[in-house]
């Protein structure tokens, strides 16, 4: 496994306690709440973590390092993270772990498809399972020895990240409402507002999103998604 961070020690070597430590996981995300969430669990299990938001980002992160894992959001907004997907799938040599990640189900096929290793499913709340979809794919030399502590542990990040993703939302959809803005902007949401368990704004961004799969008028469930975009930052701002 190549894992050339220039700041990492290859003589940390994984614990019970800490199971992933001595790894490095580079997460592709756009939302600083997902990525709030993985930033606590490779915390608590030993990682050390790196973020792109973007794939251009991802890729200048890979020509300076290897990660140990590779962990790359389906929808980013540059493109599809398959992309990455299978063009880290196929280098040589290969990244330890790869995994998709999504809060759609049925991009857990596209991801498999497209080389990932595994497919982590949004809200990712749960450090048992983050940690298991990676050490259940790591070589027996990179598993901790003996026994291991199994964390009952439910990960809640910080709402601030929740705020700093609605605000992004707010400046895309101010910039217009082009078709793909559009559909990203209804991905991007639907997928945070699940996470965070702000049902009324996913819901409308799951509206938004079918009708422009449908080639429905969207023009007001995209006012709709705004006005509780605009809410939801307003509050905020009033707290």
């Amino acid at each position: 496994m190549d894992d050339s961070d220039p700041f990492a020690n290859p003589y940390r070597m994984p614990t019970a306690a800490r199971p992933l430590l001595g790894l490095t996981i580079l997460v592709v995300e756009d939302s600083r709440y997902a990525c709030e969430a993985l930033r606590l669990m490779c915390l608590r299990s030993g990682a050390r973590i790196r973020r792109a938001d973007c794939l251009a980002s991802a890729h200048r992160h890979l020509q300076i390092y290897r990660p140990s894992v590779l962990i790359v959001d389906l929808g980013l907004p540059d493109g599809s993270g398959s992309a990455l997907i299978e063009d880290m799938a196929e280098a040589n040599p290969r990244i330890g772990v790869i995994l998709g990640m999504s809060g759609d189900d049925f991009t857990e096929a596209v991801a498999i498809s497209a080389g990932a290793d595994g497919f982590l499913a949004k809200p990712i709340i749960s450090l048992a399972a983050f940690q298991n979809a990676i050490l259940n794919r790591l070589p027996p030399e990179w598993q901790p020895a003996g026994p291991r502590i199994v964390p009952d542990e439910v990960i809640r990040p910080d709402p601030m990240a929740y705020h700093d993703d609605i605000a992004h939302a707010a400046e895309i959809l101010g910039e217009g409402t082009r078709g793909e803005t559009l559909d990203y902007v209804a991905q991007f949401l639907g997928g945070v507002a699940r996470s965070a368990e702000d049902h009324a704004l996913a819901d409308a961004a799951e509206q938004l999103a079918l009708a422009r799969e449908h080639g429905l008028p969207a023009a007001a469930k995209a006012a709709r998604v705004a006005g509780l975009v605009q809410d939801r930052l307003t509050r905020r701002e009033a707290i």
